[in-house]
């Protein structure tokens, strides 16, 4: 086929045909790919990753751990009520339910199917340790590099089994059938060659992960740019709690100068007793929280941007985390991978200071689905970060990994369930084929323009206006300055207009991705007149009614207008005010 309303660069485009199209291959892409051949060998995988699979992705930079009730005096039921309760009752209470009691399941299939190999205690029992915002110590690591381990052997998973796999491929656009049915397959760019392909497929996951490198501080790679939320949004999708961006409160803050800046000290330095410190030497956690260092991530963001503001920052604008007190030597040894990133950086976590700022970290808002994960478009299901609903206004640390690699498992057995081999595939709507393709390489034939220049902007408008602390003056401020940037790079070129491995029109791609994206979390902000979790509005300091709970949804229009409503959040389980941990022990 031609894409015959773009002629300069239209060209015969490849199409590709298949069962199982999976987009992403972190936790949720590689569990979803194995559980889908383990249910059905017969059926062709495809997963399609924008790097190289087993070496990029967000899952693979998971310091922490994964939750999971596995102790004795642990239960899934008391998992819940911390996921559910750090969730401000935000949650869909079926999708957290879900999470934690599979959590079990999966961290076993990771060690004796996968191969994972976690930590142990001297009587040979998986070592769970401390993460902020939980009542019990269950976060199960490979020392502080747990998501290297559970990549790494998820991809051998992979490489010995019959699935294909389009590298250095990015996704460029849903493309729904033509009967208006369903989803027909996904428009995609072979980075390496510049060529379009078309990849028709029975069943779609959409795992490309979140990673909101719109904020000037983030601890996601660069090429991170919210691919499947854009995607989500131009095709029309529903998606929810986009407002609920979570900062990791201990961001390394190694100066402008370096990409290190932003990138995270992990959660179990405040876990294991490690203290945040201001200019002056005060500790100063607990002025804000009986939990000290160990509140939600949500709670000591929000208390470290009020103790800069104040004048108690350190020289770069952040704070200190001081772990000396708990033995240089026993750092070193329980955080080797920390110690040794900040001593790249010339600072000696294990016996000095380090300065951290909060970092953008996870997206908790995502794309609407069900706990079999289907979405509202037939054919596309969904899975991970790309997804909303599992973690409500806030998510605990150690809760992402488990969350990605459950839904992946599900999301696999589910597509594997529901296809059938002598199903037609979809034909595709060339209408949206065209224009994805016009949308895609525009760029190469325009005057060459000053990305770095729209790169710095959104950074300025998000930190500040849409970041920690938000008000209705700063949201609209930057709700205008978002559109303007969105039709500004409408119209911005590439230097360089050889499609091939182009790195500069890959950039171009990413910002308008990230400004369509920015453009709905600041939206769902300004219709969230409450604080709540990870959202906090200094106008409207108090949190509202919690048994009449509201979440937004927010969705594009053809024009690209973001529109949101709200919907009342259905207590499944458990209400406010009550507990499962009550009910059991009745």
């Amino acid at each position: 086929a031609v894409c015959p309303r773009f002629t300069l660069h239209s060209r015969a485009m490849r199409t590709l045909e298949t069962d199982i199209l999976i987009l992403g291959s972190g936790g949720a892409g590689l569990f979803a790919a194995l559980h889908a051949k383990k249910a059905r060998p017969d059926l062709d995988v495809t997963v399609a990753v924008k790097g190289l699979l087993g070496k990029c992705g967000c899952t693979r930079m998971v310091q922490g751990g994964y939750n999971v009730a596995l102790a004795a005096n642990d239960s899934v039921e008391r998992h819940f009520m911390d996921t559910i309760e750090g969730g401000a009752w935000l949650n869909n209470q079926e999708l957290a339910w879900l999470l934690v009691s599979t959590a079990p399941t999966r961290i076993r299939e990771l060690e004796n199917d996968i191969g994972c190999f976690f930590d142990r205690n001297p009587d040979g029992t998986v070592h769970q340790k401390a993460f902020a915002g939980q009542t019990f110590d269950r976060t199960v690591h490979k020392g502080d590099l747990t998501g290297i381990e559970i990549i790494n052997r998820l991809a051998e998973q992979i490489w010995k089994r019959d699935v294909k796999r389009l590298e250095d491929h990015r996704a460029l656009d849903l493309i729904p059938a033509a009967d208006g049915s369903g989803l027909a397959g996904v428009y995609m760019l072979d980075m390496r060659t510049g060529e379009p392909l078309l990849v028709r497929a029975r069943a779609t996951l959409l795992g490309t992960g979140g990673g909101p490198t719109m904020y000037l501080y983030h601890t996601p790679s660069g090429d991170k740019s919210c691919d499947g939320m854009a995607m989500a949004l131009r095709a029309g999708l529903p998606l929810r709690d986009m407002e609920m961006v979570q900062f990791h409160p201990t961001g390394l803050l190694a100066g402008p100068g370096t990409r290190m800046t932003g990138t995270v000290l992990e959660e179990g330095l405040r876990g294991s007793g490690g203290y945040l410190l201001d200019e002056t030497g005060a500790r100063f956690m607990f002025e804000y929280d009986k939990r000290g260092e160990r509140a939600t991530r949500d709670i000591v963001c929000r208390s470290i941007a009020d103790r800069v503001r104040k004048g108690f920052g350190s020289p770069n604008g952040g704070v200190y985390i001081s772990m000396g007190h708990l033995g240089p030597d026993n750092v070193r040894h329980e955080f080797k991978g920390m110690v040794e990133r900040c001593a790249d950086c010339g600072f000696d976590l294990a016996g000095g200071k380090v300065e951290v700022v909060p970092t953008a970290h996870y997206m908790m808002g995502g794309v609407m689905f069900n706990p079999d994960c289907t979405t509202p478009m037939p054919r596309l299901y969904a899975a991970g970060e790309d997804t909303g609903g599992v973690h409500g206004a806030n998510r605990l640390g150690g809760n992402g990994v488990a969350n990605s690699t459950v839904y992946g498992g599900i999301a696999g057995d589910s597509m594997a369930k529901a296809l059938r081999k002598d199903e037609r595939l979809a034909d595709p709507s060339q209408e949206v084929i065209d224009m994805a393709h016009e949308r895609a390489f525009a760029p190469l034939a325009k005057r060459r323009s000053d990305l770095e220049m729209v790169r710095t902007r959104l950074y300025d408008i998000m930190w500040n206006d849409v970041g920690i602390l938000r008000t209705a003056e700063g949201l609209a401020k930057a709700r205008h300055a978002l559109k303007n940037l969105a039709s500004g790079i409408a119209g911005m070129g590439v230097p360089d207009p050889d499609p091939r491995y182009n790195l500069t029109w890959m950039d171009r791609l990413n910002l308008e991705n990230l400004v369509l994206v920015s453009r709905a979390i600041c939206a769902a902000a300004q219709a969230r007149t409450d604080s709540r979790g990870a959202h906090f509005r200094e106008d409207f300091p108090q949190t509202s009614d919690l048994m009449t709970s509201r979440y937004t949804v927010a969705r594009a229009n053809e024009d690209e207008r973001i529109d949101v409503t709200t919907e009342p959040v259905t207590f499944t389980r458990v209400k406010p005010g009550d507990s499962l941990l009550s009910q059991a022990a009745e």
